[in-house]
């Protein structure tokens, strides 16, 4: 932390937070919600805040410190472009590990210092800032940051080899297929051909997704063949690695993970109980129809033992840092398989992670303080 002091006031300089929200990734809106929200909970009398929003073309934006325009209206999320100061500036991030000033330029005028920063809290959603690219530019800064580093973060987008990973250290998962771009690409013919041959062995339906993609978009339930086609397009659409699961019977439930000094603690669960006006879990029912989990879990005191302990050991197997969702179905049989893991989940007010915590007696506010300190405190570099 910096220590700083100003030679009028002598007064120590608090830890500047730039909070970055937005990206390239269809996960942008949901993103900018999530970033109003640590916005409104962050401690202004402990820490300064600078707002940077990167819009869907990825340019980097210096937008209003304005969370009350950061919210879901009308059944429709924000975007970084409504929140920019202009519509052709760009905020750039030092690449020295000497220099942490944050600069703002314009077309045809001279670049403006916007002071240093000392942490960021880096709130975007899949591809272009949760999976490690970013967290790549702040290791070559130097700056530190909240959640886990590259690789955790890489693991933790991209579904196959989040799997894998689990698979090595032993952790039970469900039957899945891969369909890789070149792939597709070079067979479509074959590659329609190993669905069909995973859905002969598993049964339908079947969750078609984009393989690096989150907040439940892009996935399709399908039921048969029928709907296999537009599935796929509609999952390559997000990204042209496609991951087909079977379908699990059996109940959703979700455990957080957060890191605290003496190592990474699992929150109480919750459960996700079915959605009567949608397939599954979905984007809308996540997000605008405010679909409520219930918290905790009506879980034995066993399943919850075994829920958290699965969940931290999830969290120490991808090599995760700060915080993780991670994601469950409990089987009709009474075992615990692992669905995925969120290095940076659902941060809005209804996303499950906080309340999980809330309902552990880690408040909102002292969760995003939680996470701040926690980034401040850790060496950037290999570690």
């Amino acid at each position: 932390m910096s220590s700083e002091t100003s030679p009028q006031s002598h007064e120590i300089r608090k830890p500047r937070v730039a909070v970055v929200f937005g990206g390239r990734s269809s996960e942008h809106g949901i993103s900018v919600v999530t970033a109003g929200a640590v916005l409104r909970a962050i401690d202004r009398t402990k820490y300064d805040v600078l707002p940077i929003g990167i819009t869907s073309d990825g340019r980097w934006a210096l937008t209003a410190d304005e969370p009350e325009r950061m919210a879901i209206t009308d059944r429709r999320v924000p975007t970084v472009a409504e929140l920019a100061e202009t519509t052709e500036g760009g905020v750039v991030l030092p690449v020295d590990p000497g220099n942490r000033e944050v600069v703002y330029t314009e077309p045809g005028a001279v670049p403006k210092a916007l002071g240093d920063v000392d942490v960021v809290f880096p709130v975007l959603h899949g591809p272009y800032g949760e999976d490690g690219t970013l967290q790549g530019l702040l290791e070559l800064s130097g700056t530190p940051y909240v959640g886990s580093g590259v690789l955790a973060s890489a693991v933790g987008q991209d579904k196959e080899y989040m799997k894998r990973v689990f698979t090595t250290f032993g952790l039970p998962i469900g039957p899945y297929v891969v369909i890789r771009p070149r792939e597709w690409e070079r067979d479509e013919s074959a590659a329609r051909k190993r669905i069909a041959d995973f859905a002969g062995e598993h049964g339908w339906p079947l969750f078609v997704k984009p393989a690096r993609a989150g907040s439940s978009i892009g996935i399709t339930r399908v039921e048969s063949f029928d709907g296999l086609d537009e599935a796929l397009a509609e999952a390559r659409r997000h990204d042209p690695k496609v991951l087909v699961e079977a379908l699990l019977r059996g109940r959703e439930i979700e455990c957080g993970v957060l890191e605290f000094e003496d190592g990474p603690r699992a929150s109480v669960p919750a459960e996700i109980p079915p959605v009567q006006s949608h397939d599954f879990y979905d984007f809308e029912a996540k997000y605008i129809d405010s679909a409520s989990g219930l918290v905790p879990a009506p879980l034995t005191p066993e399943q919850t033992a075994e829920v958290q302990r699965l969940a931290v050991a999830a969290f120490e197997a991808a090599s995760c840092e700060g915080l993780v969702r991670a994601d469950f179905f409990l089987t009709e049989d009474g075992e615990f398989v692992i669905n995925e893991i969120n290095t940076m989940p659902g941060f809005t007010p209804i996303s499950m992670y906080p309340r999980m915590w809330q309902e552990s007696g880690v408040s909102y506010p002292e969760l995003v303080d939680r996470l701040v300190q926690a980034a401040l405190s850790r060496s950037t570099g290999l570690r």
